[in-house]
Order: C-alpha cells, then structure tokens, then sequence
C-alpha cells in the first residue's frame, strides 16, 4: 500500500512539473555561439519577438498562445537534427532552420513525419516546386531568384550588356554557397560573361589567396555568398585590394550590419540584396516597443532591433504566423495541428492590404502560394550600406528574377529529387 501511495504522489508530482508546452508550438532552431553567432543572433531575436508581440498584443493567434522553445544548433548540421529530433514531439507545427545544410538533412524527416519546413530564401532551391515538395515552403525568394537578380542589377547597371564582363563569385564552400553556381553558369551562357568561382572553407576567417586572385584577375563585379564571419572578412580583404565596394554584392545572408561594421567607413558603398525591407520605419515597430522591448520581454539584449537579419526573423515569423491564421480559417478552430498548418502555407495569400494591416506597408513583396508554387515571386532588391548614416539604403525597386532560365533548372532538379525518392508528382 505504501508503495501504491508513493507512485501515486510521484505520478502527479510529475503531472504539475512538466512543462506545459502551449497550444501553438512553433521551436526556434537558433545559434547564438560560434562564427555565425553575429548573424544567428538578430534573426533568432527577431523570430522571438514577432511570436512574443503577438502572445501580449492579441493573445496569440486566433486565441492560441504561441510557444517557441529555442534550441542552440551553433549552424551544426548534425546539432540541428537532434534539436529537431528533440523538439518534434512537442506538437512543433513548423520548422525554420536558418541553415541550408540542416534544411537538406530534415527535408525527407518532415515529409516523413507531416510537418512544414519554412526555409524564406535559403534551402533547397528546386523546393519551390510544390509538385515535388508537398512539405517544404520557400517564399518569398530562393538562391538562384538571389543569383538572377544579382545579374538583372548588374546588367542594369552596364547599360544591358555584359558580354565579356568578368563576374566572380567568392562563396562559402558549403552546399549553401555552391547553390548559385548552376544558376550563374546558365547565366553566363546567356548573357555572354565570364564566371569564376572562389569557394572559402568554413568559417572563412582566412581569405587571403582567394583575395589575392581577385586582385590578379581584376573581375569586374563580385559576387559574395557568404556567411557569419566570412562576410565581415570578406569586406574587409575587398578593402585591403582596393576593389570598388559598389561593384561588390552579396546575396541577402551577406547584407547585415554586423557584416560591414568591422571595416568602418571604408564599407561604404558595399551591397547586397534583400526580399523585404528594414528599419524602424514600419508601424509594427512601435508596438514591438511598446509590447516586447520596453516590457522586459525581448528575446536578447534588444540591441538589434530594426536591423537587417532582425527583420528577417520577424518577417519568417510573421508567414509563419499568416499560415496559422489561414489554417485556422479553413479548419474552423483555433487549435491546429501540423497538417493543417501545411495546408495554411499551400493557400497563404498575403496582399499589400494585409501587410499594411500588420504595421508593414510596402515591407515585402506579396505572396499567392498553391499547390505547385511553394516558392513565390522571387523578387528582392538591392541594399548599398551607407556608412556615414550606418545604414541600408535602397539602390533598386524590386528586381524579378528570369524565370525563363530558372523555370527549366527547377524542374529538372526536382524531377531528379522525385525520380531518386519514389515520388509520384501532385497537384495534376
């Protein structure tokens, strides 16, 4: 009997210990150490504190408070599928990884197990093809809409011709930075230019021969697919040769203050591009204020607030968010679960109107996802750093990529994904 008591107290000391995880669980897969902290760090804030206005403005969504519970990957691919391993059981409805080698990993776990991978702007490419990829989503941009729009700019830029223009591009020897490389060559057929490709080895602190080339070869434009301290290395040797830094461009995970504030004055000039906008302008910045900074609730030191990568947590927080509000209208109740949440992102239309009812006017391009289009517009513009007023400035409208050179690319790779994986297309 004495045994009987003692489970008993044991069983509901358990019962009113256990974390109570909240009806709505979104987990933030985030790396605040290492040499891509500096730009894990704004992102994972931003990504938490959009979830947090929306919990102490509105109640949640639809009445549904949202839990974020956060695991450290330090952008390891192996540390990022046991964060996922460990978190799925939770009721997880999405997963944002900030991390193309994680994304690569988890994109047949979540297909297995019927939960959505939003990947906005990194990931597999040929993931826009919806037909192929039931539960993977990669509006509003990919890597190579990043490498069209690049070209597009710079075509703009030499008058619309750049046969026998030199572009290089230095990137991160990861399948990240490998992404644009088809793109760019099928570019270059087109458009008649010469391409060179410079990997650097993670993390990319050391660059001085891959530097010394570009100085040999004297490429006209460079382009940079860098990440954490490779950009602010990168900068910083472009400095060192001299090379002009508005003939310099990253893709948007090259773009972040944290990049070219180690060269000071002298990044002035650099770009890169971005699928949404930033700064403290939008009207959704007052009520963060108001709501998660001035209260105490921030998920960091506050400090980065408004910035690019900020921003862009905030912004996948809030399709991800979207995509809840969509699955909660065509299901009828508050409470989802994982598949409905996919069906929310397959049927997510987010218009100027609605942006602008969110306090982001104009921040972002609309989106009109379906069955076969999980990839969006794939347009961004071109951000120069502004040095003097440490800031982003625009130097282009939004710039489509060429669908016609990347319609063939995805559908080829994806019919190899499928063909490799025994998937029979959708959406006929």
């Amino acid at each position: 009997m004495k045994k009987t008591l003692t489970a008993l107290v044991a069983a509901a000391l358990t019962l009113t210990t256990a974390p109570a995880f909240a009806e709505l669980v979104v987990p933030n897969l985030s790396y605040r150490t290492g040499p891509y902290a500096a730009n894990g760090i704004p992102y994972a804030d931003g990504f938490n504190d959009y979830f947090t206005l929306l919990n102490e403005r509105d109640g949640g969504i639809g009445g549904e408070k949202v839990a974020n519970p956060e695991c450290e990957t330090a952008y390891n691919t192996e540390k990022g599928v046991e964060c996922y391993e460990s978190t799925k059981g939770n009721g997880a409805l999405a997963y944002n990884p900030l991390s193309t080698g994680i994304t690569y990993q988890l994109i047949p776990k979540v297909t297995a197990d019927g939960i959505t991978l939003y990947t906005p702007g990194y990931g597999r490419t040929s993931a826009a093809n919806g037909k192929v990829f039931e539960w993977v989503f990669n509006f509003p941009a990919n890597y190579w809409d990043g490498a069209s729009v690049a070209m597009k700019y710079i075509l703009d830029q030499e008058g619309g011709d750049i046969k026998g223009k030199k572009i290089a591009l230095i990137y991160h020897n990861s399948a990240y930075g490998k992404e644009p490389i088809r793109t760019l060559e099928e570019l270059a057929k087109k458009h008649g230019f010469e391409l060179s490709t410079i990997p650097v080895d993670h993390p990319g602190q050391e660059q001085k021969s891959q530097w010394l080339q570009i100085r040999r070869d004297k490429p006209d434009y460079v382009l940079m697919w860098g990440w954490g301290v490779m950009n602010q290395v990168a900068i910083q040797e472009a400095v060192n040769i001299r090379f002009p830094m508005d003939h310099f461009i990253g893709v948007w995970w090259s773009g972040s203050e944290n990049d070219v504030a180690p060269a000071g004055d002298k990044a002035n000039g650099y770009k890169a591009l971005s699928f949404h906008g930033t700064g403290m302008d939008y009207p959704v910045y007052a009520d963060l204020k108001q709501y998660v900074i001035d209260a105490g609730k921030a998920s960091g030191a506050g400090d980065q607030v408004g910035t690019m990568l900020y921003s862009r947590g905030m912004y996948a927080a809030m399709i991800i968010s979207e995509a809840i509000r969509k699955a909660q209208e065509m299901s009828g109740k508050s409470n989802v679960n994982a598949a409905e949440v996919r069906d929310g992102f397959e049927n997510l239309d987010l218009t100027e109107a609605r942006l602008e009812e969110l306090g982001l006017p104009n921040f972002a391009q609309p989106i009109k996802a379906s069955c076969d289009n999980h990839g969006g517009p794939g347009s961004a513009k071109v951000f120069q750093w502004d040095a003097a007023a440490k800031k982003w400035t625009e130097a282009s409208d939004w710039i489509e990529s060429d669908k016609d050179v990347l319609g063939p690319l995805i559908a080829e790779d994806s019919a190899a994904f499928a063909k490799e994986n025994n998937i029979t297309e959708r959406c006929n």
